[in-house]
């Protein structure tokens, strides 16, 4: 591609990209201008696709295989990314977990990072449930936990991301309840609902407050080793293809990677689960796991752990939605508040009793 159809990539990406007046898309595309003309042919199609907020698809020519996904990072989150690419991920033999990361480059204040990643395309364990994808997704995580228990990449991870054990889940209820608390005297008008929502949620926190020793002590004990977390387990964030050697999980968005006990990921894909599917997982986890050496702990006791965790998420979405509302008089914090007190109050263990 000669230089004046560069050029004229990079101007075709701008003004894709202006509706949304993103922050860095200057420098985004003056990266993008050497990946897109590499890849795409003179006056072959080129557009760009709005996915969610600060995440984006270019797509080139109508081939399969070329487009790519660009992501709006903070700073801190890009990092740990990129470890995750280059460094967590091939540490464990796992370097094809994931999708390739191509590029990455700052915004001029250094406020926000780009990162440009292959395409993996549309077909996560959300839009095609197959039971051949559900059961490699279900390897593929306990392939990344076993592998990744008692390794010494786990501090390294826990230093640079975050910590989803026991630490997770007492700041995040301790902040709620003093978030709420603060609440008794909102800093905006609120509907005349909000202050029987507030303390109803206030109640749900508290009586959890008093049952966390009992957890704790259940984290610690029977919790497991401490392993790397991919953090969202989504079915939106896990992608199964076939191969040659078979069915090849991968997952995206590691935004919220960390460490800690195997049952927060595995609450997180439960509850994302029907509840007719979950027996089946959880089995074929178990069986996973055990065939390379865990023993799980039974039950009742795996029922409460991922119960913890799920409230420990709930209280964390408690935390920012009460603390928008309390420092920037956020409106939406209002909603958010009074659609989770009646989300938490129906929160149950992913197994009936």
């Amino acid at each position: 591609m000669t230089t004046r159809d560069a050029a004229g990539v990079r101007e075709r990406l701008e003004r894709a990209l202006e509706p949304w007046q993103e922050p860095g898309a200057a420098e985004l595309c003056a990266a993008l201008e050497e990946l897109v003309s590499n890849a795409a042919r003179p006056g072959e199609r080129l557009d760009v696709e709005r996915l969610k907020p600060a995440v984006y698809r270019v797509r080139i020519g109508s081939a399969p295989g070329r487009d790519l996904v660009l992501k709006r990072h903070p700073p801190a989150v890009a990092q740990t990314d990129r470890l995750v690419v280059e460094r967590w991920l091939p540490a464990l033999e796992l370097a094809d977990g994931c999708p390739q990361l191509l590029a990455a480059v700052a915004e001029r204040e250094g406020s926000w990072v780009w990162h440009v990643y292959e395409d993996l395309g549309d077909g996560n364990l959300a839009a095609d449930r197959l039971s051949w994808r559900l059961d490699a997704a279900v390897d593929f995580m306990a392939e990344l936990h076993v592998r990744a228990a008692r390794h010494p990449l786990v501090p390294e991870v826990r230093w640079r991301a975050r910590d989803h054990g026991v630490h997770f889940f007492m700041s995040n209820l301790r902040d709620a309840v003093a978030a709420l608390e603060a609440l008794a005297t909102p800093p905006r008008d609120v509907p005349a609902a909000f202050a029987g929502a507030r303390e109803r949620l206030l109640q749900c926190l508290y009586a959890l407050r008093d049952d966390a020793p009992r957890r704790v002590r259940l984290l610690e004990q029977a919790g497991g080793p401490d392993t790397l977390l991919h953090g969202d387990l989504w079915p939106k964030n896990v992608f199964v293809s076939m191969s040659s050697a078979g069915p090849r999980a991968r997952l995206i968005d590691w935004d919220h990677v960390g460490v800690g006990p195997a049952s927060y990921d595995v609450s997180t894909f439960l509850y994302q689960s029907a509840p007719e599917e979950r027996p089946a997982i959880l089995r074929r986890y178990r069986e996973a796991v055990e065939r390379r050496g865990w023993r799980l702990a039974d039950h009742d006791t795996l029922n409460l752990l991922f119960h913890t965790a799920e409230c420990a998420r709930y209280a964390h979405c408690v935390v920012w939605a009460a603390m928008a509302l309390l420092h920037d008089g956020a409106e939406w914090g209002i909603g958010e508040l009074m659609d989770f007190e009646p989300w938490f109050r129906a929160l149950r263990p992913p197994f009936a009793a």
